[in-house]
């Protein structure tokens, strides 16, 4: 029996971690699974003198230095342009090795699984197999809630940080920003909703946030300043068509709310500007007190 099929066969029940185990004494080479924020999630027991491997698993994590590196050798450039595997070849690595990424239920990567070929090296049927054992393990996590709400705390903190300038390197935060970018076309907006001074009482930002959430799902969230942030894109322009403004007119009446809206963009490198540009309008629009209650920058 081949390597694709003895991974293929691995039981369903298997753990995440005997997962590893178990396709680790297929490839026989070590295997380990970290998230999105570069945090070890679990890995194969294994002796070896390769020094990226050895800092993840000592670390828990790779260090800014190890991940400038992977950006510097443009690691980070073929793991963001990959939709699933990509072999990482280069004279600073010790030896080779293979990664896949792992996604969500909602399709949003949250994890890589990594090989690396210390002990055998890799050849076509590694890289096939490897491929489905990336399958296995996104259907694995499939049903789990853990990477359902990772995946909207680490998009949220992206936002969060994309707006406060702290992420201007994108040769190093490019695969991140990818994955932010996931399920969008070209043209994108940022709106800003914010509670008006007349409101009766501070209404739960939260919890309208999931509320609108469940309503478009494809739009990304989250809470900054007291306000809820939406990145939308012209996929899915509801707000344009008056549709967001006729389903949201009960619940932003009852709750006082209002929302400006960015002109669109491309690079969500400069979500900062753009996010000035959503609160004056937002700000100009209610000074206008025109009884209206979404504001576009036209």
């Amino acid at each position: 029996m081949g390597k694709l099929e003895r991974i293929r066969v691995l039981k369903r029940d298997l753990e995440i971690k005997e997962l590893l185990e178990a396709a680790s004494q297929i490839f026989r080479n070590p295997i380990a699974m970290f998230d999105t924020n570069y945090t070890l999630i679990t890995y194969t027991e294994v002796i070896t003198d390769d020094p990226i491997w050895n800092e993840l698993v000592t670390r828990g994590s790779f260090s800014n230095e190890m991940q400038q590196l992977f950006a510097d050798v443009y690691f980070t450039f073929d793991v963001a342009n990959t939709e699933k595997i990509v072999v990482l070849k280069h004279e600073q690595l010790k030896y080779d090795r293979v990664n896949a990424n792992i996604h969500n239920k909602n399709r949003v990567k949250v994890a890589n699984i990594v090989m690396v070929a210390c002990n055998h090296d890799l050849d076509a049927d590694d890289l096939v197999a490897f491929s489905a054992l990336a399958d296995k393990l996104t259907a694995k996590i499939k049903d789990d809630e853990y990477y359902t709400q990772y995946a909207k705390d680490y998009l949220s903190d992206l936002i969060i940080r994309l707006i406060d300038g702290e992420l201007t390197d994108t040769k190093l935060y490019t695969p991140h920003v990818r994955i932010l970018y996931n399920g969008f076309e070209p043209w994108l907006y940022l709106a800003i909703i914010q509670a008006g001074v007349n409101a009766n009482e501070k209404p739960d930002m939260e919890q309208i946030m999931e509320l609108l959430a469940s309503k478009y799902k494809s739009y990304k969230y989250a809470i900054y300043n007291d306000s809820i942030i939406i990145i939308m894109s012209s996929k899915n322009d509801t707000f344009r068509n008056n549709r967001m403004r006729r389903d949201t007119s009960e619940l932003f009446e009852h709750h006082d709310l209002y929302m400006g809206v960015s002109s669109n963009f491309e690079n969500l490198f400069q979500l900062e500007k753009h996010y000035k540009e959503a609160l004056d309008t937002l700000q100009n629009g209610i000074a206008l007190n025109n009884n209206k209650r979404i504001f576009y920058d036209l």
